[in-house]
């Protein structure tokens, strides 16, 4: 709970009495007195009043009208993927070799002598807040995918943790152990980060949030935009991360979390590495929050092609247990993350990629094909059919559903307010950096 915030909005609204209603709240939540909740309450209203009317083109903040719920922001849909292609408006041309624009999983930049340096950041599955030591385990084993997938041996990880003001100091080493469980087992170390609290006093509760980044080096890389026609698709067996583990822990089904607890992806990366097979492949990724159908779209819009994937091929690869309670829950396997390796490769090269992965003790499959086109389509018992995302990824937990992912009636609308705001924040970039350069 934002304190400050809830103060921030009640002034706004012109309530009576915050103090006294927040601080009914703040001893919902935390174990304090009476005497001592209101005296943090007024702290937070007098702080609240202080930032209502600020001035000055920095201060003054950027507004769309449309929030991140709203608007499907993080929830692997259209929205979001539309979020995404915005903050890239806003970040602008670079020097990067692979920057926001290419919708990759990782960022890379050529340094002297040639070699590409990847870097990468993933944040922790927010629904494992209460589950540090998993939280930890996922978000690790995700960053160093996002690093391999890039062509590139992942050779540091760091992380960045912040607890509420009344979480448990405990959850921070249960966090890095599970950091460090997947940095032992890979040989991949951890090397620095940051502790702090969400909001400082401002935040009461006890949520935690965070992320873990990878960085490697390449000699060459796979990204997504050297997919070409003719191409063929290949997936390795998946039985997700933290969005299978969510599902499994919010449905009552823990056991099935221990099938997400593995590094198979990794081991599959390490054998192609080792013969140097990343070399022959043309683009890889992992298919994490948004499912295949997510990766589809932004492969195909990045590379300029269309993929078709084979249903049938995929469903098998998918971890056996996962599957069923995923079908028992009416819940498409193809719009979550299953952790995946998906390869885009050439037919020449199809058979030796199978073989080395197979021999590291990972199934996988050609699951597919890229032809001339744009988009992608799903062929089931031999007749196509779309395969775009929906507005939001599948809906996995009890809460998604309600939520549903359906896309908003009046999602152009809301998408030009979006646009707007996006080239405001260019202009106000702009105008500071005009400033700062005059100087």
């Amino acid at each position: 709970m934002d304190i400050e915030g809830y103060a921030r909005h009640a002034l706004l609204r012109g309530e009576d009495g915050i103090a006294e209603k927040l601080a009914e709240r703040i001893m919902e939540i935390k174990d304090t007195d009476r005497q001592h909740a209101i005296a943090l309450a007024k702290a937070a209203v007098e702080e609240a009043r202080a930032t209502l009317d600020v001035k000055g083109d920095i201060l003054s903040p950027i507004t769309s009208g449309v929030t991140m719920g709203q608007f499907g922001v993080g929830s692997r849909g259209i929205g979001d993927f539309y979020a995404h292609e915005k903050i890239a408006e806003v970040i602008g041309s670079t020097k990067a070799a692979v920057d926001s624009t290419h919708l990759d999983d990782s960022g890379a930049v050529q340094m002297e002598g040639g070699d590409f340096l990847i870097v990468t950041i993933d944040g922790i599955h927010s629904r494992l807040s209460d589950f540090p030591f998993l939280a930890g385990f996922h978000v690790a084993r995700a960053s160093l995918r996002d690093v391999y997938v890039m062509g590139s041996r992942p050779l540091a990880l760091l992380s960045d943790i912040h607890v509420a003001d009344d979480g448990d100091v405990a959850k921070i080493f249960d966090h890095v152990a599970g950091i460090t469980a997947v940095s032992e087992l890979t040989d991949i170390p951890l090397v620095t980060g940051s502790t702090l609290r969400i909001g400082g006093d401002m935040v009461i509760g006890d949520r935690m949030t965070g992320g873990v980044g990878a960085v490697g080096v390449a000699s060459s890389m796979t990204a997504r935009e050297r997919a070409e026609i003719g191409d063929v698709i290949l997936m390795t067996e998946g039985a997700g991360g933290g969005t299978i583990s969510t599902t499994a822990l919010y449905y009552g089904m823990h056991d099935v979390v221990d099938e997400t607890i593995n590094i198979k992806f990794l081991q599959a990366c390490e054998a192609l590495l080792e013969k140097d097979l990343d070399k022959k492949v043309h683009a890889m990724t992992d298919v994490t929050n948004g499912g295949v159908r997510g990766d589809a779209k932004e492969i195909s819009r990045t590379a300029g092609v269309k993929l078709v994937f084979e249903e049938e091929n995929m469903r098998r690869l998918v971890n056996p247990r996962v599957f069923r309670m995923l079908e028992n829950l009416n819940i498409d396997y193809l719009g979550v993350s299953l952790d995946s390796l998906l390869l885009i490769v050439p037919p020449e090269h199809e058979q030796e990629i199978l073989e080395t992965v197979q021999n590291a003790g990972v199934d996988i499959a050609t699951v597919g094909y890229v032809e001339k086109g744009q988009g992608a389509e799903l062929v089931v018992d031999g007749h196509r059919r779309d395969f775009t995302p929906r507005f939001r990824e599948s809906a996995y937990t009890p809460i998604k559903k309600m939520v549903g992912d359906t896309t908003p009636s009046d999602f152009e609308a809301m998408s030009k307010a979006v646009d707007r705001a996006a080239e405001e924040a260019i202009s106000k970039k702009r105008r500071l950096v005009e400033m700062l350069g005059k100087q």
